[in-house]
């Protein structure tokens, strides 16, 4: 499954509703750590079917940004049946995102 990309319409959906865990990661294109482990989740999601990775663009929806108080790009979010269980600002290297997804 290919990594999600998606906007405040589907977010429910999505995240929200899914029936896996979901990493949710708020990121910017402008950004060199948004890019940098935007590689590594291309790498997890290659690697696994039990969670879903999903990405939203902070300039594309400026409402669920707000909505998620997201000052920071990185901001990941790791989410079962709808509810954050954990979450991390910043590149994360891939053995901590296996960590926190495993914990899920």
């Amino acid at each position: 499954m290919a990594i999600l990309h998606i906007n405040e319409q589907e977010f429910e959906k999505e995240v929200l509703k899914s029936e896996k865990p979901v990493l949710l990661d708020f990121f910017a294109t402008w950004c060199g750590p948004c890019k940098m482990l935007g590689q590594v989740l291309e790498q997890l999601q290659e690697e696994q079917t039990d969670y879903k990775i999903v990405k939203v663009d902070i300039d594309e929806n400026p409402e669920l940004t707000r909505t998620w108080n997201v000052t920071t790009v990185p901001s990941l979010f790791f989410l079962k049946d709808g509810e954050v269980k954990d979450s991390a600002i910043g590149f994360l290297p891939k053995p901590v995102l296996e960590q926190k997804l495993k914990a899920l």
